[in-house]
């Protein structure tokens, strides 16, 4: 396991303008539509557009392009709130990666939020101030980051590559950190419907369940944590 605060670069290959990752062999988003999933997904799969607010605390396991904390920071400028978002990333994209990974979103989600998003971006992670609140990054592995990191999410978005191509994002003692930093009524969304995977939310304190997934994925997994 490498230490929490060292990391390596995102090796990034393209598919018809898609990002693909080198290391897992997996794309970055949907070869269909990067920002319907999004929506399908994290922001449905959370029921966001119910339950943003001020304050709202949103935490992500794998950052990637930038495209899930870009979406939701757009519906909380359309909602004239403020967000607070906290990803974990071990393997941080170039800038330039993510510029040409987000440009066929930039119109839709605002120039002006992507721009003033990648101006900002350090793949040494830190905080970033965007129009409808402030994004923290924090770079290394998320096994060691995440038990140390002192807040709690109102919503987790789950996006870790393939939990078979990249198992440690995925892992029954991470899951349960997730469940441990999640507030009462904290929801989660993920792609993935693996069984094990849903196991392990389970026993970390969700209510799972499974329901219909985007494109291709015939289904997904959505989440509450269960009271105390």
């Amino acid at each position: 396991m490498q230490d929490a605060r060292t990391h390596q670069h995102a090796k990034v290959q393209w598919s018809d303008g898609v990002p693909v990752s080198a290391r897992f062999d997996d794309p970055y988003y949907s070869l269909q539509d990067g920002l319907a999933e999004t929506h399908h997904v994290f922001v449905a799969g959370n029921r966001l557009t119910d339950r943003i607010c001020d304050g709202f605390h949103i935490a992500e396991l794998g950052v990637g392009t930038g495209l899930n904390l870009l979406v939701a920071f757009a519906l909380a400028a359309q909602r004239n709130t403020e967000l607070r978002y906290t990803g974990f990333e071990a393997y941080p994209m170039a800038r330039d990666d993510m510029a040409q990974a987000l440009s066929p979103f930039r119109d839709t989600l605002g120039a002006a939020l992507v721009d003033t998003f990648l101006e900002a971006w350090s793949e040494s992670g830190g905080e970033i101030a965007l129009p409808a609140g402030t994004a923290q990054i924090l770079v290394g592995d998320a096994r060691q980051r995440l038990p140390e990191w002192p807040g709690r999410a109102d919503a987790w978005f789950l996006d870790g590559f393939s939990p078979a191509k990249n198992p440690e994002l995925w892992e029954p003692a991470l899951l349960h950190e997730v469940g441990r930093h999640t507030a009462p009524d904290g929801t989660f969304a993920t792609y993935t419907a693996a069984g094990a995977v849903r196991r392990a939310l389970d026993a970390a304190g969700f209510a799972v369940t499974r329901v219909p997934g985007f494109g291709r994925k015939r289904h997904m997994s959505i989440g509450v944590l269960r009271p105390a």
